[in-house]
């Protein structure tokens, strides 16, 4: 364990965009207009999530708070050890019999709790005026790689310089590295890749990066590990339920608490936070039994469910640009979502409502 001190949490460590409400609304406006144009374009007929569009299942999971963790790890949800039930799906998390309001205004008593965490260490934009420009190039990206290798540089070239938005002293190459870095992810089995928190959080009085990291002893026996994306329409469910059929798996929830402001930044989400600084430590596990998700039903229920990472308590709020502009984006895409689909939007109150 370091012996640097921690970073206490404050509302000091976040900076305030003087346009930071301007840029919201454009970008609620651009995610509720591609939502809805989805319907068509994505030859479903539904209306689908604007990130991670495409679910692989709804697994039911066991959340075990562990015990005789150290004052500073032993913060808000991860104070008292006890075990939950929870319902993952891909890159998100959700806990029930969670005490505590959230920080949803118009939810605050459903008692559950979520994690919408991203296969990467670091995003790929810092501001919401960055994610403006960004945002128009991975709806424009058909046309730009289309045409061929032109069309490839004509990508990164508006990426860097926010689509000639920028001047050369702010080109985005910190972001264009980061994308290229989640670009380069290769396509394993679900199971075996590490989700983290997209940004900092609370984590009671400390500042934090939460991930999901798969347990070696179980992440060994993984039978169905690199995966061809060109072998089959479909190659990550099907590798996510032949695995979960024939064995339990398992994932840490581990904590990165912040020693560092200046090599750990709240705002800046392209850095990775050096573990040499502060490791990840272990405060809970999640544990995904033995189970059959390969019913259809199973993915309507999946579609039907809404994350969000603000969906917690306030003792662990999302900190930073990025996730602020996350909890206005995901709940009117959520709610558009629920709307064209004729689902219902409603938080369950247990797993059983979903799972068997």
């Amino acid at each position: 364990m370091p012996t640097t001190p921690f970073i206490k949490s404050s509302p000091d460590v976040e900076t305030a965009d003087s346009g930071f409400d301007e840029n919201l609304q454009t970008v609620i406006a651009k995610t509720e207009a591609y939502i809805t144009q989805s319907v068509t374009i994505e030859g479903t007929g539904r209306a689908v999530r604007d990130a991670h569009a495409k679910g692989y299942g709804l697994v039911r999971g066991e959340v075990e708070i562990l015990d005789q963790l150290p004052a500073e790890y032993a913060q808000g949800i991860y104070a008292t050890p006890r075990k939950r039930l929870g319902g993952a799906t891909g890159l998100a998390l959700k806990i029930f019999g969670i005490d505590g309001p959230t920080l949803l205004e118009d939810e605050p008593d459903t008692r559950t709790f979520d994690y919408a965490n991203i296969n990467a260490p670091v995003f790929f934009s810092n501001t919401v005026e960055h994610y403006l420009f960004i945002q128009d190039l991975f709806i424009g990206a058909p046309g730009y790689f289309a045409r061929g290798a032109p069309g490839r540089h004509d990508f990164f070239k508006d990426f860097v310089t926010g689509k000639g938005s920028l001047d050369p002293d702010h080109w985005a190459w910190d972001e264009l590295l980061a994308f290229l870095r989640v670009l380069q992810s290769r396509p394993v089995n679900l199971l075996l890749s590490t989700y983290w928190t997209m940004g900092a959080v609370r984590h009671g009085d400390y500042i934090a990066k939460v991930r999901f990291a798969p347990v070696a002893a179980l992440a060994d026996k993984v039978v169905q590990r690199e995966l061809d994306l060109a072998s089959a329409a479909e190659v990550y469910r099907p590798a996510l339920i032949a695995e979960l059929r024939d064995r339990p798996y398992e994932f840490d929830i581990q904590v990165q608490l912040c020693a560092d402001l200046a090599q750990m930044p709240v705002e800046d989400v392209t850095v990775e936070w050096p573990e040499q600084l502060s490791p990840f430590v272990a405060v809970a596990k999640l544990q995904l039994p033995q189970q059959d998700i390969s019913d259809s039903a199973n993915l309507d229920k999946m579609d039907a469910l809404s994350f969000t990472p603000w969906r917690v308590t306030a003792a662990h709020r999302p900190l930073g640009d990025i996730m602020r502009v996350r909890k206005e984006v995901y709940r009117h895409s959520s709610i558009l979502r629920h709307r064209l689909n004729g689902q219902q939007r409603a938080e369950p109150s247990s797993a059983d409502q979903y799972l068997p």
